[in-house]
């Protein structure tokens, strides 16, 4: 048995994403020693970095960009050669002219529910081009896939609402939580008057909120951590606007282990966004035992439960008075909640989960 996973997005330097590729990667070896697996890394440096040692894992380069038109001609032929049983695509950006059996990952359909030239940095001739594109890749795959994994059922819900014939299709598998967080505490430090922010910077982030609310928070500062520079500089620039330089440092890449102590210093973690897929780094935030602050959209209320103090994402007001509600609650109760939801996130089941699905449509 062979199976195949583009894993050209794989590693924290890709964000949710990546990390979901590269925690399903290490473990899959181990648990199907029968299979061969091949991945499809970027290049070297990429697969050294998330260094897989495995008698059973081949590993192939192909430096090809992702959302390229080069992906959509050249990836078949890559995949054809290798006479796969089946091929993963962790993502939406299957090639169209492969004809093999395919499996592939929808983590939202953020693009379908938030469009026009204000969510780009490309030419709005581009964009419109390169957005036809998406939504055709998007439909041929989930009408070819085999099964389509998605991270929660919000999400489920979702594709299955622009795509009602995808529902059968949809495997709901929950991401997990890396062992670092999950770990004793790093130190016992007072909690500093901070809020923390850890991720991209796309508008739908909706980060623009936190920074205003500062304006009437004055005691607390923000730590923005995150790899990718995408609308980075118009963040800097909106902070120098609203002349709140001293209270928001942008930070750039934070090891895991890095991030952990940032948290079990800092208030809150801050979710702000108007939409996601899963929520990772809240449920990394409640396993250190750091209150999260998120907005009330449907994936982070049925990811953290009760587990978190909720806001609505376009009132400053709203978020101000979650701060408020967490400086008077008893943080001690809401903390016992969040390690209790935390236990139903694993890296291991979301794996297995994955691994059982492969064989059931080879099984076909």
């Amino acid at each position: 048995m062979k199976i195949g996973i583009d894993c050209r997005l794989a590693g924290r330097q890709h964000a949710g994403i990546g990390r979901y590729i590269e925690n399903l990667i290490v473990r899959l070896p181990a648990l199907a020693p029968d299979v061969t697996f091949v991945y499809f890394f970027h290049d070297q440096r990429q697969a050294a970095d998330i260094n897989i040692e495995a008698p059973n894992v081949v590993r192939r380069f192909i430096p090809i960009r992702h959302y390229s038109l080069t992906e959509q001609t050249r990836l078949p032929g890559i995949f054809t050669q290798e006479k796969l049983d089946l091929l993963h695509v962790p993502h939406f950006n299957a090639p169209l002219l492969y004809k093999g059996k395919i499996i592939l990952t929808i983590h939202d359909l953020l693009w379908h529910e938030f469009r026009g030239t204000r969510v780009t940095t490309l030419p709005s001739w581009l964009y419109f081009l390169k957005y036809f594109a998406y939504k055709k890749i998007v439909g041929q795959m989930i009408a070819r896939a085999e099964k389509i994994f998605v991270p929660a059922q919000t999400i489920a819900q979702t594709v299955s609402r622009y795509y009602p014939q995808a529902k059968a299709k949809i495997v709901v598998t929950k991401e997990g939580i890396s062992s670092t967080f999950l770990g004793k505490r790093i130190s016992q430090p007072h909690k500093l008057k901070q809020f923390i922010y850890v991720g991209s910077l796309y508008p739908h982030k909706n980060i623009r909120l936190v920074i205003d609310a500062l304006l009437k928070l004055s005691q607390y500062r923000l730590l923005i951590v995150g790899t990718r520079n995408v609308f980075q500089d118009d963040v800097k620039a909106y902070v120098r606007l609203k002349g709140l330089e001293r209270q928001v440092e942008f930070l750039g890449y934070k090891s895991d282990s890095e991030i952990k102590e940032l948290l079990e210093k800092s208030t809150a973690l801050v979710q702000p966004s108007f939409s996601e897929g899963f929520g990772l780094t809240g449920v990394e935030a409640m396993a250190t035992g750091t209150p999260v602050l998120a907005s009330d959209i449907p994936i982070f209320e049925e990811i953290y439960q009760d587990g978190a103090l909720y806001f609505d994402p376009h009132s400053v007001y709203s978020f101000c008075a979650s701060v408020k509600r967490l400086e008077s609650l008893d943080t001690e109760q809401l903390i016992q909640k969040s390690k209790k939801i935390v236990t139903q996130y694993s890296w291991d089941e979301m794996t297995q989960k994955t691994l059982d699905t492969y064989r059931s449509c080879l099984q076909k």
